[in-house]
């Protein structure tokens, strides 16, 4: 095959170049080159048909972490293995015992997973569990929100039965869901980070990143929290939307790769007063009051300084004869 030849500008125009044209007399048995390249370009429709079987949801649900859905999209996720061993009072809190380094982390149980741990995750066993990370304002140290556990190979039956389906040889058709990464496949202590670097510490190589929460139906105002990343940044820092692909160590989480996102808006902020005004200005209060103390009563004022006042004479009595 010649790369200068074009098979699609030779062959006919035609809804459908897979359809050979009907068979002439003069025609050989053997179908020639020209007509070979066609049939195999009416195969690779087919393909991008199959390649876009995998919508983005299913996609998201092959792995712990999924993809980011917007440029900037705020967020702080990871996956930890180990053993929770639950607090004696309650289940909802106690301590994640990490199988890597044998390092106690805190954490806590989510409403949304509560159900699961208690009917289906066997706590004397290791399981990765998909974590929201914190760190203390104080110290620095790492405190885990346990959101989920990622083992689809022992807690879905569904895709039990998918992978017999495939193993036995039989063609996985475009409208199956593909299968997740198993959690054998998963890098353990890996956590992404994206979010606004608000503070820089060059020197003691830290940075503390503010991420966004998104709000409730009930509450518009969104709310925030704060993440310290062990770490160098390269260039301007503060100020910028940054991504960060994280390695827990210990009780810190530490810097493997990071992205520069660019500058986020500076918001403008109308509370500061200007030097020697109020901050409603011209030294009045709200209402048009004014800021000087007002006198009850006339006043009056007198070049001359006032002379002290003599103290009046006792009258006399009349003496009694």
């Amino acid at each position: 095959m010649s790369s200068s030849s074009n098979p699609l500008s030779e062959s006919p125009k035609s809804p459908n170049p897979s359809v050979s044209k009907p068979n002439t007399p003069e025609r050989p048995p053997a179908p020639s080159p020209d007509e070979m390249e066609v049939k195999s370009v009416s195969s690779q429709p087919e393909a991008k048909e199959n390649q876009a079987a995998s919508s983005p949801a299913q996609v998201a649900r092959q792995q712990p972490i999924p993809p980011p859905s917007e440029p900037r999209q705020y967020r702080a996720i990871g996956v930890v293995r180990g053993q929770y061993a639950p607090c004696a009072e309650q289940i909802t809190r106690g301590a994640l015992m990490t199988s890597s380094d044998g390092t106690p982390v805190d954490a806590v149980l989510l409403g949304r997973v509560m159900s699961l741990v208690k009917n289906h995750v066997d706590l004397q066993q290791s399981h990765l569990w998909v974590v929201y990370p914190r760190t203390g304002q104080h110290d620095g140290n790492l405190h885990v929100q346990i959101v989920g556990v990622w083992e689809p190979e022992t807690l879905s039956e569904e895709y039990k039965q998918q992978d017999e389906t495939v193993a036995d040889g039989e063609k996985d058709s475009p409208e199956s869901e593909p299968l997740p990464v198993s959690s054998t496949e998963v890098n353990d202590n890996y956590f992404s980070i994206r979010g606004e670097v608000i503070y820089y510490a060059q020197d003691r190589e830290y940075a503390v990143v503010k991420i966004k929460q998104a709000p409730r139906k009930n509450d518009d105002r969104p709310k925030f929290f704060k993440l310290k990343l062990t770490g160098k940044l390269p260039g301007k820092a503060v100020g910028h939307f940054w991504e960060f692909h994280v390695q827990r160590e210990g009780n810190d989480l530490v810097i493997q790769e990071s992205h520069n996102m660019g500058a986020l808006p500076i918001k403008r902020r109308f509370n500061k007063k200007p030097y020697g005004q109020s901050r409603y200005g011209g030294g009045f209060k709200r209402g048009g009051r004014s800021s000087a103390p007002i006198s009850k009563g006339p006043r009056t004022y007198s070049d001359s300084p006032k002379s002290p006042s003599k103290p009046k004479p006792k009258p006399i009595k009349p003496s009694q004869k």
